[in-house]
Protein backbone atom coordinates (compact mmCIF):
# COMPACT_ATOMS: atom_id res chain seq x y z
CA UNK A 1 0.00 0.00 0.00
CA UNK A 2 2.89 2.37 0.85
CA UNK A 3 4.33 1.44 -2.56
CA UNK A 4 1.19 2.32 -4.40
CA UNK A 5 0.95 5.86 -2.46
CA UNK A 6 4.86 6.40 -2.83
CA UNK A 7 4.12 5.87 -6.59
CA UNK A 8 0.47 8.19 -6.43
CA UNK A 9 2.45 11.04 -4.82
CA UNK A 10 5.45 11.35 -7.02
CA UNK A 11 3.50 11.73 -10.62
CA UNK A 12 4.01 14.75 -12.54
CA UNK A 13 0.67 15.83 -12.16
CA UNK A 14 0.10 15.39 -8.43
CA UNK A 15 2.86 17.49 -8.00
CA UNK A 16 2.25 20.12 -10.36
CA UNK A 17 -0.76 20.21 -8.33
CA UNK A 18 0.87 20.92 -4.64
CA UNK A 19 3.34 23.40 -6.46
CA UNK A 20 0.16 25.18 -8.15
CA UNK A 21 -1.92 25.41 -4.75
CA UNK A 22 1.17 26.56 -3.09
CA UNK A 23 2.02 29.48 -5.65
CA UNK A 24 -2.12 30.23 -5.80
CA UNK A 25 -1.82 30.77 -1.72
CA UNK A 26 0.89 33.27 -1.88
CA UNK A 27 -0.77 34.97 -5.21
CA UNK A 28 -3.58 35.24 -3.46
CA UNK A 29 -1.98 37.02 -0.39
CA UNK A 30 -0.42 39.43 -2.89
CA UNK A 31 -3.97 40.03 -4.53
CA UNK A 32 -5.48 40.84 -1.29
CA UNK A 33 -2.76 42.84 -0.08
CA UNK A 34 -3.54 45.04 -3.12
CA UNK A 35 -7.18 44.91 -2.18
CA UNK A 36 -6.97 45.89 1.46
CA UNK A 37 -4.20 47.78 1.61
CA UNK A 38 -4.40 49.98 -1.72
CA UNK A 39 -7.93 49.80 -3.70
CA UNK A 40 -9.74 49.87 -0.51
CA UNK A 41 -8.69 52.91 1.14
CA UNK A 42 -8.91 54.72 -2.60
CA UNK A 43 -12.46 53.56 -2.97
CA UNK A 44 -13.05 54.86 0.81
CA UNK A 45 -11.61 58.22 -0.68
CA UNK A 46 -13.90 58.20 -3.62
CA UNK A 47 -17.15 57.89 -1.25
CA UNK A 48 -15.75 60.32 1.32
CA UNK A 49 -13.58 58.39 3.53
CA UNK A 50 -16.35 55.78 3.88
CA UNK A 51 -14.99 52.39 4.79
CA UNK A 52 -16.58 49.41 2.39
CA UNK A 53 -15.51 46.88 4.91
CA UNK A 54 -17.18 48.67 7.96
CA UNK A 55 -20.67 49.11 6.57
CA UNK A 56 -23.18 47.16 8.32
CA UNK A 57 -26.86 47.49 9.94
CA UNK A 58 -28.99 46.01 12.65
CA UNK A 59 -32.01 43.83 11.95
CA UNK A 60 -33.31 43.00 14.96
CA UNK A 61 -31.01 41.54 17.34
CA UNK A 62 -28.64 40.73 14.68
CA UNK A 63 -25.57 43.07 12.67
CA UNK A 64 -25.80 42.42 9.13
CA UNK A 65 -22.32 42.79 8.11
CA UNK A 66 -22.77 43.76 4.17
CA UNK A 67 -19.74 45.67 4.24
CA UNK A 68 -17.27 42.71 4.97
CA UNK A 69 -19.41 40.64 2.07
CA UNK A 70 -18.99 43.69 -0.27
CA UNK A 71 -15.50 43.43 0.68
CA UNK A 72 -14.92 39.84 -0.07
CA UNK A 73 -16.88 39.85 -3.71
CA UNK A 74 -14.37 42.81 -4.32
CA UNK A 75 -11.58 40.84 -3.33
CA UNK A 76 -13.06 37.63 -5.31
CA UNK A 77 -13.41 39.59 -8.86
CA UNK A 78 -10.01 40.79 -8.24
CA UNK A 79 -8.60 38.05 -7.79
CA UNK A 80 -10.62 36.18 -10.63
CA UNK A 81 -9.60 38.92 -13.03
CA UNK A 82 -5.86 38.78 -12.18
CA UNK A 83 -5.96 35.00 -12.86
CA UNK A 84 -7.61 35.80 -15.89
CA UNK A 85 -4.94 38.10 -17.10
CA UNK A 86 -2.13 35.92 -15.63
CA UNK A 87 -3.83 32.81 -17.86
CA UNK A 88 -4.30 34.76 -20.89
CA UNK A 89 -0.60 36.02 -21.20
CA UNK A 90 0.28 32.63 -20.92
CA UNK A 91 -1.51 31.06 -23.51
CA UNK A 92 -0.77 34.62 -25.71
CA UNK A 93 3.37 33.61 -25.05
CA UNK A 94 2.14 29.83 -26.13
CA UNK A 95 0.60 30.60 -28.93
CA UNK A 96 3.52 32.70 -30.25
CA UNK A 97 5.62 29.96 -29.41
CA UNK A 98 3.69 27.74 -31.98
CA UNK A 99 3.52 30.31 -34.58
CA UNK A 100 7.05 30.20 -35.06
CA UNK A 101 8.40 28.22 -38.10
CA UNK A 102 10.51 25.16 -37.54
CA UNK A 103 13.95 25.94 -39.09
CA UNK A 104 14.09 24.25 -41.97
CA UNK A 105 16.19 21.00 -41.81
CA UNK A 106 19.70 20.76 -42.79
CA UNK A 107 20.29 19.07 -46.32
CA UNK A 108 21.84 15.51 -46.41
CA UNK A 109 25.12 15.31 -47.30
CA UNK A 110 23.42 13.51 -51.01
CA UNK A 111 21.61 17.05 -51.54
CA UNK A 112 24.91 18.62 -50.89
CA UNK A 113 26.48 16.85 -53.53
CA UNK A 114 23.41 17.29 -55.93
CA UNK A 115 23.66 20.79 -55.17
CA UNK A 116 27.08 21.06 -56.24
CA UNK A 117 26.94 19.42 -58.98
CA UNK A 118 23.65 21.69 -60.45
CA UNK A 119 26.07 24.64 -59.77
CA UNK A 120 29.10 22.85 -61.64
CA UNK A 121 26.54 22.02 -64.58
CA UNK A 122 25.70 25.91 -64.87
CA UNK A 123 28.88 27.04 -64.54
CA UNK A 124 30.31 24.94 -67.34
CA UNK A 125 26.65 25.87 -69.61
CA UNK A 126 27.61 29.67 -68.79
CA UNK A 127 31.38 29.21 -69.82
CA UNK A 128 31.20 26.81 -72.71
CA UNK A 129 34.80 27.68 -73.75
CA UNK A 130 36.33 26.53 -70.66
CA UNK A 131 36.45 22.85 -70.54
CA UNK A 132 38.87 21.38 -68.04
Amino acid sequence: MMKEFKKFALKGNIMELAIGVIIGGAFGKIVASLVNDLLMPLLGLLLGGLDVSALHFKFGGAELKYGAFLQTVIDFVIVAFSIFMFIKGLSLLKRKEEEKPAAPPAPSKEEQLLAEIRDLLKEQRQDPGNRS
